[in-house]
């Protein structure tokens, strides 16, 4: 037999093939045709005993029940014992690869220095990201003053893809003011703490490095030294753009006492440390995806020092369908002509 080859996915179940004979032989033991013999010595002679009708035949055309019922216990244990052949190869992805992407979505994120916005663009930079990926699972948290786990870590492209049209409504609303970036890692970690320390635990950050607190760089060191790595890519410009207000017009520095429109600049720099803190890589957006697959080459490269390499399992077609349809249609069949009762009606 080939190793494709019809077999059993759990053959066990065959042992209840066994209950069959038993059956029969209680069916045989109390038939009443069984103990007639004996029973009936007293009353009949012994030459006459063979020609005696105890129990008359019932006319039918269905044949004896507890063949049929016998037939459809074979099936049932066929079954469960779950038939199948033929087979498909999959790769393994190895179960290290996980990255976690970290998108801003604060006020600033509206400027328009990139057309259509910074935020539009931070969505086709991880719509590349998601569409090159082929050897990590991915997660998307999007952050303002508050973190929010809009997917968690799956190997699901299509699920992460569905969520991106979300990135480009009115998420940087008036309740996500500034971009608390130490609370954003704090929930990254809490995603990333359980999973396997194997291979490749990153974090991608996106941003344009305007956050409203100090920059984390402790915080990112601890989780490089715990063997969660830090990568960032930077959006937009260092010419910057004025901060559109949530009501319209511009966001206006409450500190300044002549209240000037705030300018919001990409900050190279602060990102740049960030990456260096955590032991990571920066790259500015840019058109095309030269961006993206550094980035994700960087964050698999651990990861494959310690891959399996080309590992593969077979997943199997599974035929327990085909006795079942049998079996149902059986059964249908029995509630469809009811065994006629004694005495009952034409």
């Amino acid at each position: 037999m080939s190793a494709g080859g019809p077999h059993l996915a759990e053959p066990l179940w065959l042992l209840g093939l066994l209950a069959i004979p038993a059956l029969w032989w209680w069916r045989r033991r109390r038939s009443p045709l069984a103990g007639a013999p004996t029973a009936l010595r007293a009353y009949a002679d012994a030459h006459l005993l063979p020609h005696l009708l105890v129990t008359p035949p019932t006319p039918g055309r269905r044949g004896h029940p507890l063949r049929r019922w016998t037939l459809l216990w074979a099936l049932l244990m066929l079954t469960l014992a779950g038939p199948r052949w033929g087979y498909q190869e999959v790769r393994l992805f190895h179960p290290g690869n996980h990255l976690l992407v970290l998108l801003d979505v604060s006020r600033s994120m509206r400027c328009t220095d990139l057309a259509p916005d910074r935020l539009g663009r931070a969505r086709q930079e991880l719509e590349d990201l998601i569409r090159a990926n082929r050897h990590h699972r991915l997660g998307l948290i999007a952050f303002a003053s508050v973190p929010h786990v809009l997917a968690p870590i799956t190997e699901d492209s299509a699920t992460l893809l569905s969520r991106l049209p979300v990135l480009a409504t009115d998420l940087a609303s008036p309740q996500l003011q500034g971009s608390n970036l130490e609370a954003a890692l704090e929930r990254a970690t809490q995603l990333l703490d359980p999973l396997p320390a194997d291979g490749a635990r990153a974090i991608l950050l996106i941003s344009d490095g305007d956050f409203a607190t100090p920059l984390p760089l402790e915080q990112v060191r601890a989780l490089a030294a715990r063997g969660i790595r830090l990568h960032v890519l930077g959006v937009g410009t260092e010419q910057g753009a004025l901060v559109p207000a949530p009501q319209g017009g511009w966001v206006r520095d409450p500190m300044d006492p002549t209240r000037q429109p705030v300018r919001s600049t990409l900050e190279p720099d602060r990102l740049e440390a960030l990456a260096v803190a955590g032991d990571g890589l920066y790259r500015e957006a840019v058109h095309g995806e030269t961006d993206t697959r550094a980035l994700l080459d960087a964050s698999a490269e651990r990861a494959r020092s310690a891959a399996a390499g080309d590992e593969r399992t077979r997943i199997w077609d599974e035929r327990f369908w085909i006795p079942l349809i049998v079996l149902a249609l059986l059964v249908l069949a029995e509630f469809r002509h009811p065994r006629r009762r004694p005495g009952g009606g034409s």
